[in-house]
């Protein structure tokens, strides 16, 4: 690991109990900093709900950290956005944001999205998917925005079980982000959970930033992140357990595909030679090959989109 990355590791790594709620209250309230909360969601009804009343509780109601709470319904085919809204957050559907400009699929279309939908200056993203969820998820990784103004970026990093191994979630990290990061931009190496969806940042470098459409958003923020603002503006906090639902083997593989297409923009900003994935599945007649296609399309910075200047403006 390179000296810098260590020297980080200890100046920007922290626990979500290093800054009590009493500590963050008062650096709110001394900066005047506005906190959006995003959750987006796609057919999440089993968990949206629980999420949203713990935000509600316990960082609106019992802590004033978060100012604004947003769920950001990208098509769900169950009860998702009902159910989100009788938790008590505010439902917007992908589709009413930016409507001149058709939707694509993706996480990180919504993400960007998201952007028009909200006006904290600090934006948290917490995926919807999370069982036995902890108000730690968002206080954590909103904490050093609040008490350090030199910090722009902040993921949470977590323990990931898969079912009952510990430590075994993250397959996709561990096998492709990883190593990536440590070959090619090794300065973001000491990260522990490069491609977790629970960060934060503050909106003036989020608006500067380009966003993958789909899964290699994570990825492609933290790099452009390191390039925009330099390593000792990002940080990590520790924010214990992450339980949430596991994707099959193939869906893991068409994850991998879009990240890797991310990284390889980045690297090279080129283009890929065949945007598609071709993975195997056993039939009735042995096994059978199904091709989807890797995502190849990126949304600019939020600051180039028009409507978003004249919103600033208004």
């Amino acid at each position: 690991m390179l000296e810098e990355v260590e020297r980080w590791l200890s100046r920007r790594s922290w626990s979500v109990a290093d800054r009590s709620p009493e500590r963050l209250v008062a650096a709110k309230r001394a900066s005047g900093t506005s906190v959006s909360v995003v959750l987006p969601a796609l057919d999440e009804e089993a968990t949206v709900g629980g999420i949203v009343e713990v935000i509600r509780r316990e960082l609106m109601a019992r802590t004033p950290l978060v100012d604004e709470l947003v769920v950001i319904d990208s098509g769900s085919g169950d009860r998702t956005a009902e159910v989100a809204r009788k938790a008590g957050a505010r439902v917007v559907h992908r589709d009413e944001i930016l409507p001149r400009l058709p939707a694509v699929p993706g996480k990180g279309e919504v993400l960007w999205r998201s952007l028009l939908a909200t006006r904290g200056d600090v934006v948290a993203f917490v995926d919807a998917d999370l069982r036995e969820f902890s108000a730690d998820f968002v206080s954590g990784i909103v904490g050093p925005l609040l008490t350090d103004p030199d910090v722009h970026f902040v993921k949470a990093m977590y323990d990931r079980p898969l079912g009952s191994a510990a430590g075994q979630g993250g397959r996709v990290t561990e096998l492709m982000a990883r190593p990536l990061l440590n070959m090619h931009w090794p300065q973001l190496a000491g990260f522990v959970q490069p491609l977790g969806g629970e960060y934060a940042a503050r909106r003036s470098l989020l608006e500067r930033l380009p966003f993958p459409v789909g899964y290699g958003v994570e990825l492609g923020l933290l790099v452009d992140a390191l390039h925009t603002v330099g390593l000792d503006a990002l940080a990590q906090v520790d924010v214990g357990v992450r339980k949430h639902r596991h994707q099959d083997g193939q869906a893991l593989g068409r994850m991998a595909a879009a990240i890797y297409r991310t990284a390889q923009l980045r690297l090279a900003r080129g283009h890929l030679v065949r945007p598609e994935l071709t993975q195997f599945v056993r039939g009735e007649h042995g096994f059978e090959p199904r091709t989807y296609p890797v995502d190849t399309e990126e949304r600019p910075p939020m600051s180039d989109i028009a409507e978003y200047a004249h919103r600033r403006v208004a």
